[in-house]
């Protein structure tokens, strides 16, 4: 009766904004706000700016390796226009991804699973986001099982469902999340928490990064925590924003502002929070 007690208490503080500990900060593709995203560079800022993780973005290159790029192709942060699918790694890392943000990063090579997994520092997280399909898998489990990383310090993520589904057959010791966004049909915002939920439970995730829109409030919330699911957002650089998703008692806020939204979110916490 007691263990229940200060759990129910612990729910109701989270939720109302009195958390004993403010959510991880997750940094969306890195320090991308200051470092070019999804590079060494911006994953080792990351880390010397506070970050609790880093999230990046992975397809299949030709040769079967997984490589962090958030685009299908490479014009985007390259300039030469190359599909990732059909290009090898060696092809891939002859390009230039870093010189666009500023010539101070001039060289930064398109890393892949296995670099970014050599940045992690103990206690620290990676958020590995799936950007092509299930055929990735199989590379993806290569780097996790030859790394270092405890099964703990990564999370696979990924808008489709079916990979995440996936992913939980193929590593069931690696937490897995479903992403999504909100669309507004006639009167009101979807997918709500019960269709969520749903989706959840049917491939077996861990839980839910959303995006953080204005349609999820503390109903949300509650319908997640008392399925025993976890909360996360994307991507967030507000303070008022993170602010308010903070006292909804989110697990992590993904940011490209890692530093800053950490001293924006402690000046805003009440004495005795993170």
């Amino acid at each position: 009766m007691i263990r229940a007690t200060i759990a129910g208490i612990m729910a109701g503080m989270a939720l109302s904004g009195s958390a004993l500990a403010g959510p991880d900060i997750v940094a969306h593709r890195g320090a991308s706000h200051d470092a070019p995203e999804n590079t060494l560079a911006a994953f080792k800022l990351a880390w010397q700016q506070g970050a609790d993780a880093i999230e990046g973005d992975f397809h299949l290159s030709k040769d079967g390796r997984a490589v962090c790029v958030h685009d299908a192709t490479t014009k985007r942060t390259a300039g030469n226009n190359l599909k990732v699918a059909e290009s090898t790694l060696a092809e891939l890392q002859k390009l230039d991804v870093g010189s666009w943000k500023a010539p101070k990063y001039a060289g930064e090579r398109i890393p892949t699973l296995e670099d970014v997994l050599a940045t992690v520092p103990a206690g620290k997280r990676i958020f590995i986001e799936i950007k092509c399909g299930r055929e990735i898998l199989p590379a993806v489990k290569k780097a996790l099982l030859a790394g270092k990383l405890k099964p703990e310090q990564t999370v696979i993520i990924c808008f489709k469902a079916e990979v995440i589904a996936a992913a939980k057959k193929l590593l069931p010791d690696r937490k897995a999340l479903w992403l999504t966004s909100f669309r507004k049909t006639t009167d009101t915002w979807l997918p709500d928490a019960k269709s969520v939920l749903a989706t959840l439970d049917r491939i077996k995730a861990g839980g839910v990064d959303c995006q953080a829109h204005k349609c999820v409030g503390k109903d949300f919330a509650q319908a997640l925590r008392q399925a025993g699911k976890e909360f996360h957002v994307w991507t967030v650089d507000d303070p008022a924003v993170a602010k308010r998703f903070a006292q909804l008692g989110i697990d992590t806020i993904t940011t490209n502002r890692p530093e800053f939204l950490r001293k924006q979110l402690e000046q805003n916490t009440p004495s005795g929070g993170k």
